[in-house]
């Protein structure tokens, strides 16, 4: 197999590119002060003997800053989005009339929004080393090519230049990502 640059490169920006967006998914579904249907869309409910997301078995609404409203398509799995809400460890206790469970969001304590931008801190470094990984895995193959002389040291250094600089792209992009949640969690 021949090694090729361009190839390598496409490859690595797809994966980071895959890494930030998996970050962004996970940072939706942290509570904030505010409710969002990415708090629940993606909570896994046991319905129709499978586990599926929440989105995929109720229609979900947000009539107001505080509260979150989910209506299943069928009113028979009810139960199941309790339960599934409960053990998704939200800190929210759904009230259930028969048709719509409804969540009521309480306002974070200062201590809960710290423990927030934490957690997030914690996600974003998570996805920064799992992009230096995709660097070092790159330039692994790389150097390979080049001991192999497959690649030329100009191309080998050009491709170095090329993957830290989509590295530093990604990083900017987590670290834009942390600050924005941040702010959310910490607005009051």
């Amino acid at each position: 197999m021949t090694f090729s640059g361009d190839a390598a490169l496409r490859e690595t920006r797809e994966k980071m590119n895959k890494a930030v967006q998996f970050l962004e998914d996970e940072l939706r579904g942290i509570r904030t002060g505010r409710a969002t249907p990415a708090l629940v869309e993606n909570i896994h409910v046991e319905a129709y003997g499978a586990q599926q997301a929440m989105k995929n078995v109720a229609q979900i609404m947000v009539p107001d800053p505080k509260t979150i409203q989910i209506k299943p398509f069928d009113p028979g799995i009810i139960k199941d989005i309790e339960r599934a809400i409960l053990a998704s460890n939200l800190g929210i206790t759904p009230n259930n009339d028969g048709k719509l469970v409804r969540l009521n969001m309480p306002p974070l304590t200062e201590e809960r929004r710290k423990q927030l931008v934490h957690h997030v801190k914690e996600l974003c470094e998570q996805q920064r080393i799992s992009l230096r990984n995709l660097r070092r895995d790159v330039l692994k193959k790389a150097d390979q090519a080049k001991k192999d002389h497959a690649l030329t040291e100009d191309e080998h250094k050009k491709l170095d230049k090329q993957v830290s600089d989509l590295l530093k792209e990604e990083e900017k992009k987590i670290d834009d990502s942390f600050k924005k949640k941040s702010d959310e969690v910490l607005a009051i």
